[in-house]
């Protein structure tokens, strides 16, 4: 399951030279603006706009708890809007930054000011907050606080730490299921799917189009399994890989995001000159874990213990860019005995506010719901000290995260089988050292959605990979988004782009990381 794609089309990076393209007939929305515009009158959309999206609206939509019970009690969901501009209308765009527990309101801003303008004003860019997150109502929160510094030391060296951890983790569950007992047996992905049909047909849209990262890519697939005729396009971005929901799927992270944290550890022994902590990048893992050990032992300024050391690098291990700001942190530690620096890192990339103490309630309803848990504590114990092992940095981090699985009040659905055979050309994208979502998931649904085109970038490692600096993957959407064009290169992937370099030290004239690549890595958050 930890197989990288060492060679895609070749020993050289090559990009794959043919393209096929929907037909036009196919490409067009079936209805006329003014038929849209009548279906579409139960939205009522108002001016929302911010400094960075000026031309953003928003609307609430009412959708049933239980869609089987469309009568039965309501739920609103909160959308919002770039309209389209251009002559050209090829209907709606409805984005997802994943999660689960991601909200969407700011993003469809984003997506909409980095697609070319001219392939934007053909759409309209359609957000939303899923139901029991953000703007929508009921917004989950079982526990606020929940990550309170200083918490329990991740690593269960002793009985005493494992009962604490445990105990948080029956109490979180406990809690949820006390004061959401009539909501969670619908926070899944199977609801969230259904919410967007609504959305769907309250757009007055025969067909939708899609765009979603992550968690975001699982949320697409089931949404064009139950729904494949309402799919105008589909595009997917760092895919969940749907045969691992979601308990195998942890545990395949762990081992990716153990060697993305290695692969920080050897970039900070390439500047040696800078951070001081060594050329060699096994001695310098050597002195985070000594690091580590000194935090668990005396927190920094009572918030960074090693369960928070560990939340400040794993952004790390999503996104690059944040690569000079924990060497810095590192390093000042080390080698200064500051803190400072660490503590400032914690609070910038890690401390949880209460956006994401709601994000992570809806993050572990889904989760919980949407496929089996062991039950049984005992393995639990025996698969994650078994990866922590031979993956230590995240491996009971990631199992207390998830832990509350393990206790959930509502019984666990199966989860889908996204194989597809009846959908237009699909477009994805996957990094080959992606951490969150590891490489194989990307493969694995190019090989279920029959009529997919799989774009890889070659030696990235960072979660999320279009619209964040690399022109030739964003080539890629940019023309699948105006007239369906994919690529088609007849091999494990389609077409492989280069990665984008790494970044350089905050010392460097050079950049240290692209300022979209920042603002994507920012809304898919540190657990996207």
């Amino acid at each position: 399951m930890r197989k990288r794609a060492a060679v895609l089309c070749g020993a050289a990076i090559v990009v794959a030279g043919t393209f096929t393209a929907v037909p036009a007939e196919a490409g067009t929305p079936q209805h006329t603006q003014t038929s849209l515009t009548a279906r579409a009158a139960q939205l009522t959309w108002k001016k929302c706009g911010t400094t960075d999206h000026p031309t953003l609206q928003c609307a609430s939509l009412k959708v049933p708890l239980d869609h089987a019970n469309p009568r039965g009690q309501q739920i609103t969901l909160a959308l919002s809007r770039v309209p389209h501009t251009a002559k050209k209308y090829q209907g709606p765009l409805l984005v997802n930054p994943g999660g689960p527990g991601g909200s969407g309101l700011t993003f469809a801003g984003f997506i909409a000011s980095g697609l070319p303008k001219a392939v934007a004003a053909q759409y309209d860019v359609i957000g939303f907050d899923p139901r029991g997150v953000g703007a929508s109502k009921p917004a989950l929160d079982c526990v606020p606080g929940h990550f309170a510094p200083v918490r329990p030391d991740s690593v269960p060296g002793t009985p005493a730490i494992e009962r604490a951890n445990l105990q948080r983790a029956r109490s979180f569950a406990a809690a949820c299921g006390r004061k959401y007992a009539s909501v969670l047996p619908y926070i899944d992905t199977l609801s969230a799917v259904r919410d967007m049909d609504a959305i769907r047909r309250a757009l007055g849209a025969e067909k939708i189009n899609y765009f979603g990262y992550s968690y975001g890519t699982y949320l697409g697939a089931v949404y064009a399994k139950l729904f494949p005729h309402q799919v105008r396009r589909l595009v997917l971005d760092s895919i969940v890989d749907p045969t691992g929901v979601w308990y195998d799927d942890n545990l395949t992270q762990d081992y990716a995001f153990n060697d993305r944290h290695r692969a920080l550890m050897a970039w900070i022994a390439k500047y040696d000159a800078t951070y001081k902590l060594g050329t060699d990048p096994e001695r310098i893992e050597a002195k985070w874990y000594a690091m580590r050990a000194a935090l668990a032992r005396k927190p920094a300024d009572g918030k960074v213990g090693a369960s928070e050391l560990e939340d400040t690098f794993i952004p790390g291990g999503y996104y690059n860019g944040y690569w000079p700001y924990l060497a810095e942190a590192f390093s000042a530690y080390v080698n200064g005995k500051n803190a400072d620096p660490l503590v400032e890192a914690y609070e910038n990339f890690a401390a949880i506010d209460a956006s994401g103490d709601n994000g992570y309630s809806v993050y572990t309803s889904v989760q919980c719901r949407d496929g089996s848990w062991p039950r049984d504590w005992r393995q639990w114990q025996r698969d994650n000290w078994d990866v922590y092992e031979k993956a230590p940095f995240m491996a009971w981090n990631n199992a207390w995260y998830n832990a509350p699985c393990a206790f959930w009040p509502t019984r666990s659905l199966s989860p889908v089988n996204v194989a597809n055979g009846k959908l237009p050309p699909v477009l994805l994208f996957q990094a080959t050292n992606d951490a969150a979502t590891p490489y194989e998931g990307g493969v694995t649904v190019h090989r279920l959605l029959a009529d997919s085109s799989l774009v890889v970038e070659e030696g990235g490692g960072n979660h999320g990979i279009t619209l964040s600096g690399n022109a030739c993957l964003d080539k890629y959407l940019a023309a699948y988004l105006t007239d369906g064009k994919v690529p088609r290169g007849g091999g494990e992937a389609d077409a492989v782009c280069k990665a984008l370099p790494d970044p350089k030290p905050l010392t460097s004239k050079a950049a240290s990381t692209s300022a979209r690549g920042a603002t994507l890595h920012r809304l898919l958050g540190s657990r996207g």
